[in-house]
């Protein structure tokens, strides 16, 4: 959109931004400080990933769901309908992300996922434990949207990124945290006939600590200034901008910030009124059809289509790298590949959670100084490596473990650096390209349905993978192995490089040939009339020169 018109303001705002990578965060710091709290909706996540893995092999849980456990195609959906409920989840958000706001969004997912996890804690029987799981699904989903959009928007372009990918290590160092939990845990009355419930109750329980600090936290962190100013409240949005910068409120930085943000959605507002008059009365009712047919809006124009295609398909990549189908049967395959012992293999799982967490942390640091694709693309290619060489260990010694020791223990390896290569990779990385691709208006929308395609896509791992490795064994690792060299693929020649952009200028990577000539019109004299094209001087008489853009408007 009216690439031109946004070149000088990006120029300038470019001059003045802070470093990139670490020194940017170090710089950064409040923001740093809110989205490191804000994350951990994304520990939530993972501690639930993680937690259920070890809990499905322990011997009371075996005992008490022993009807569900014991068959691969219920043990499939115990796990998997947590996926089904995030779906659920998720595609709700994007409208209550717009209306409650990102901040209480957040509130009413944790008390979802609250919920939740006192039944599953409380189970009995297995109805109870597919029940929680699916409620929990709700509020996971919810937070797995909210919270990256919270961090996006609140981040300056430099950092935005490193500080998205917070949610990723959030995310690992849940599963991390989980895994040795559970190793723990697993010991309280013993292993095995002696084993206390406790032994998997609790665990399960713990999620309840981070979910009400979060809950109760997010309450005084700040409003998104983006959905400030989708919400007329440009004075909070201004004093947001300038608290999270250390910056005075007249500062040329945050003033060119805040005039990128309003004349994005001025644009967009002008936009909506010309396509939707009949839903501009304001009411309830006009909003929410206003907000369907935003959502139909993103798949009859062919560059919001493109992004709803990198967004999804990105998101269906990633899941069937087949990441979660380790994530939640670590200890089953790892017992598959000839680690004896309920205790080993848990320990083994133990050790994916540090490797993945560790591996997530460069990511966090370096991925707004190296890009999105080098390393969305280097890891699919280690990670499809790593299958297929699974695969042949497997192929060759599945019924010979005991006597090719060296073999079972290379193939435990290669698991731990797939558990690298997706920590580094498609864990963080994915989730940016999903977060920053949208522009204003539609973003809380567009980031739903590319998350909704995370979802669908794991509830489907997690429900076919028990069956899979009981039926086709080491095609398994093939199969994964082959989407993940194909989702290399897919980023070398599809996708482009985001890397350093605002949020505003992303209309210009996907180009503008979808957009009417009187529509890059009417951007450059929203911006001009802002001031946004003008030196910094003029900005401050942004809101004067906008009052007189809209008379000008209506009175043609």
């Amino acid at each position: 959109m009216a690439g031109g018109a946004v070149a000088p303001v990006s120029s300038r705002r470019r001059t003045l931004q802070g470093k990139s990578g670490w020194a940017g965060l170090v710089h950064n710091r409040k923001v740093f400080a809110i989205a490191v709290f804000a994350s951990l909706g994304g520990l939530l996540y993972g501690y639930n990933q993680g937690v259920f893995s070890g809990v499905l092999d322990m011997y009371t849980f075996d005992q008490r769901m022993a009807s569900a456990v014991n068959n691969s195609g219920t043990k499939g959906w115990l796990v998997s309908i947590l996926e089904l409920g995030a779906w659920f989840g998720v595609l709700c958000t994007g409208y209550l992300a717009d209306r409650l706001s990102r901040k209480y969004t957040i509130v009413l997912a944790v008390c979802v996922f609250c919920i939740g996890v006192i039944v599953q804690a409380a189970a009995y029987k297995s109805s109870s434990i597919l029940g929680g799981r699916f409620i929990t699904g709700l509020g996971v989903g919810s937070l797995s949207m909210a919270v990256p959009l919270y961090n996006a928007e609140l981040a300056p372009p430099e950092v935005r990124g490193s500080l998205v990918a917070l949610q990723q290590l959030a995310i690992t160092f849940g599963i991390m945290v989980s895994f040795w939990i559970d190793y723990g845990t697993n010991y309280i009355g013993g292993t095995s006939a002696g084993q206390s419930e406790a032994a998997w109750r609790l665990p399960i329980s713990l999620q309840l600590v981070p979910a009400i600090v979060l809950g109760v936290g997010i309450l005084f962190m700040p409003f998104s200034p983006r959905w400030l100013v989708n919400n007329g409240r440009d004075d909070e949005a201004l004093m947001v901008l300038s608290s999270a910068r250390s910056l005075p409120p007249d500062s040329d930085l945050v003033q060119i910030e805040f005039l990128e943000i309003k004349a994005q959605y001025v644009f967009e507002q002008e936009i909506q009124a010309e396509k939707f008059p009949q839903f501009q009365d304001g009411t309830w009712i006009s909003g929410f059809k206003l907000g369907l047919f935003d959502y139909l809006s993103l798949f009859r124009s062919r560059t919001l289509l493109i992004r709803v295609a990198i967004g999804s398909l990105t998101m269906f990549f990633q899941q069937w790298t087949g990441v979660n189908a380790i994530l939640y049967y670590a200890p089953s395959i790892f017992t598959d590949l000839g680690l004896t012992g309920n205790t080993i293999s848990l320990l083994a799982t133990g050790v994916v959670g540090i490797v993945m967490f560790l591996a997530t942390i460069p990511a966090v640091i370096w991925v707004d100084s190296i890009g999105r694709k080098p390393v969305l693309i280097s890891g699919a290619f280690l990670m499809a490596t790593c299958h297929i060489i699974i695969a042949i260990l497997t192929g060759l010694y599945h019924d010979s473990w005991p006597q090719h020791v060296a073999a079972g223990w290379g193939a435990c390896a290669l698991v731990w650096i797939f558990a690298i290569g997706f920590g580094f990779s498609w864990g963080p990385c994915s989730w940016i390209i999903v977060a920053e691709i949208w522009p204003l208006s539609l973003r809380g929308k567009g980031i739903s349905i590319a998350a909704s395609s995370n979802w669908m896509n794991n509830f489907i791992v997690g429900q076919v993978t028990p069956t899979m490795l009981t039926h086709i064994g080491f095609g398994t690792f093939v199969f994964f192995g082959t989407f993940s060299f194909l989702g290399g693929l897919f980023i070398l020649f599809l996708v482009p490089e985001t890397k350093g952009l605002s949020l505003e200028e992303m209309d210009d990577v996907f180009g503008s040939v979808g957009l009417a000539a009187g529509d890059k019109a009417r951007q450059e004299e929203i911006e001009h009339a802002l001031g946004s094209t003008a030196t910094s001087s003029s900005t401050r008489t942004a809101q004067p020169a906008l009052h007189l853009y809209r008379r000008s408007r209506t009175s043609r």
